[in-house]
């Protein structure tokens, strides 16, 4: 065979003319490459197979953990190079979320937090989790490039010893043409199975190879039997490959059936030899109608993913001019704000559920959705900074009067320094919260200093008479009598005779000041027979608060119920900052959970908890009033 003649059977079969579909044909010697060491990295096994189809799912639809655990999944379970696609997606739309979330969280800081020379830190768990997730992956990525270039190498060895082989063959002369057929064959079948090579060093080898395959042919030519058995064997192989080709196109995975064409193009060119002139050009026509067929089926596919991407594009669209509105709307109030942000969150889980857009626009619509979240969030975080400078100007108020408490708890002149404590006192009820981290500081040493002061005032007032003495013994007394006292078991003879028990106490009168513990002792035994009644919780409680108000009252004791009052309105500050704090935990929870969560529930049933007793703390302190 001529070199021109064999050049047109390179053009029939080959590169030149797969190029000329013009896009239809997709196996140019680049792709050819690509498919080449996409093979070795898979097995040494050139034959077509079934592989296994890795799901793409919508990462940019899926939370935090939700990437984090399909990460860890694929890594765990999949080959490096099959997953390779998938955990860049995974990445990017990782590191999309943990930024927006960042730069969130620091401007919460930044407006919670006005002192100079702070730092914004912020722990996230989870981000070292899916860091180290993605090393590990990197690790095993690096570590099979590094197999794979040996591979490559030794295959590039293998393959120039087999042209070695077939130069030798063809310059030895051997006049036996089958032969030195049987020979090409075997080195043919070698050379197919010899595997992928370095990209830089294809062209040269592959030229060099075929150099000495058309030297070959132009030696065979003479032996037309043997040359002719050789193109019926090639026309019945790419027969069969047009057949496998034909089924393709009924495969309902559009995109895995491309993927399998594209290995019959291979296969076509590489690995099956040139076919007789008359049937030459008739069958790669039919191929490339295939092929061209494969491509319209492909292209309606995009098609189809562009309308929806287009769609989606149309939601988040919406979606940003929503959240653009809820920043712009005027809120005044905790209640009101927690709303919003119910709201907001309901709009970002939108957001990324609404599923990919077209390529060309994914930044700029991932910016202003980034925008209009920040923007909702700079308006809420006005709201809360107000509300902190608030807490700070009721610090410094709070601080005059625990210096003012300080300087008159020494004082002797009772009758001038009292009314001016307890104005104090009622001036300290007037003002609002403080900042947390300060509040049980500043409480402590206010409630010292008035200690102090009213301690000194009881002490002074309070010298043990004849009667209150006499009190005493008898409340001794009864308390002996009281511990052998049991109970019936009928509620309400047993209620009647406890209450029996405490209008007899009362009886008794005023004990010194320094022996009134003897009341405490009371109220221990009151409690052991109140648990032992089969009342609610709340009812009992009542019950031994309302005893204990008496007392107090009974004593003339105000500071003690002013120290109960406070205490109780300590309680209710308190139980709403912690009823505030669950809240706003269970906002960000439930933003980065789908489904049930257990924890949510556990969370929820606390706050009920919580509302519980600050029903309770707000009944004591109306009960207080009413005194």
């Amino acid at each position: 065979m001529s070199e021109a003649t064999h050049d047109n059977l390179h053009n029939a079969d080959g590169q030149d003319q797969m190029e000329q579909l013009d896009g239809v044909t997709i196996i140019s010697q680049s792709v050819l490459e690509e498919i080449d060491n996409s093979n070795a990295e898979e097995s040494e096994d050139d034959s077509i197979k079934e592989k296994h189809e890795i799901p793409v799912l919508d990462y940019d639809a899926m939370s935090m953990e939700a990437l984090t655990d399909e990460l860890e999944k694929l890594v765990d379970n999949e080959k490096v190079m099959a997953i390779k696609d998938h955990v860049e997606g995974i990445r990017k739309a990782f590191s999309d979320k943990y930024h927006h979330f960042i730069d969130e969280k620091k401007e919460e800081f930044l407006a919670q937090n006005n002192e100079e020379g702070l730092d914004f830190e912020y722990h996230f768990p989870l981000k070292n989790k899916f860091d180290g997730i993605y090393n590990a992956y990197k690790a095993s990525k690096a570590k099979h490039f590094k197999q794979l270039q040996n591979n490559l190498e030794q295959n590039f060895a293998v393959r120039e010893g087999l042209i070695e082989e077939l130069k030798n063959l063809i310059d030895s002369g051997d006049s036996n043409i089958g032969d030195m057929f049987k020979k090409v064959n075997d080195i043919r079948e070698r050379w197919k199975n010899a595997g992928a090579i370095p990209r830089d060093k294809y062209n040269i080898l592959w030229n060099n190879y075929h150099f000495h395959i058309e030297r070959f042919y132009d030696i065979m030519h003479l032996d037309k039997e043997a040359r002719d058995l050789d193109l019926k064997h090639n026309l019945e192989q790419k027969q069969l490959i047009i057949a496998k080709a034909k089924e393709l196109l009924n495969e309902e995975d559009v995109m895995k059936a491309f993927r399998e064409l594209q290995l019959l193009h291979r296969v076509w060119k590489e690995e099956i030899g040139p076919v007789d002139r008359e049937h030459r050009e008739a069958i790669w026509d039919e191929f490339s109608e295939i092929t061209k067929q494969m491509h319209d089926k492909r292209e309606a596919l995009y098609a189809v993913a562009r309308g929806k991407e287009t769609d989606n594009l149309a939601v988040k669209n919406e979606i940003i001019v929503l959240i653009e509105a809820l920043g712009t709307e005027k809120i005044d109030s905790h209640s009101g704000w927690q709303a919003q942000i119910k709201k907001m969150e309901a709009l970002r889980e939108a957001f990324f559920k609404a599923g990919k857009v077209p390529a060309e626009v994914t930044e700029e619509t991932w910016a202003k959705f980034k925008n209009a979240v920040r923007a909702f969030n700079a308006h809420k975080n006005v709201f809360y900074k107000d509300i902190k400078h608030e807490q700070h100007e009721n610090l410094t108020k709070k601080l005059e009067l625990v210096e003012k408490a300080k300087s008159l708890k020494e004082s002797t002149d009772f009758g001038a320094t009292t009314p001016v404590m307890k104005k104090i006192q009622d001036d300290w009820k007037k003002i609002g919260h403080v900042p947390r981290k300060y509040s049980d500081s500043i409480w402590k040493d206010f409630k010292d200093a008035c200690n102090a002061y009213f301690d000194r005032m009881h002490e002074a007032k309070n010298a043990e008479s004849g009667e209150e003495v006499e009190a005493f013994e008898k409340k001794k007394a009864f308390l002996e009598e009281l511990k052998s006292f049991t109970l019936s078991g009928e509620h309400k003879a047993d209620l009647d005779a406890i209450k029996e028990h405490i209008a007899t106490w009362k009886t008794f009168g005023k004990v010194p000041f320094n022996r009134r513990h003897i009341e405490g002792k009371f109220n221990k035994i009151l409690d052991a027979l109140f648990e032992k009644l089969s009342m609610s919780k709340k009812d009992t409680e009542m019950m031994r608060f309302s005893n204990r108000l008496e007392q107090m009252s009974d004593n003339d004791d105000k500071r003690a119920l002013e120290q109960e009052q406070f205490f109780i309105r300590k309680k209710i500050d308190e139980v709403q900052s912690e009823i505030f704090q669950l809240e706003n935990n269970i906002q960000f929870i439930s933003s980065s959970s789908k489904g049930e969560n257990p924890f949510i529930k556990e969370v929820q049933k606390n706050i009920e908890r919580h509302k519980d007793d600050l029903k309770l703390w707000k009944e004591k302190l109306q009960q207080i009033k009413n005194m």
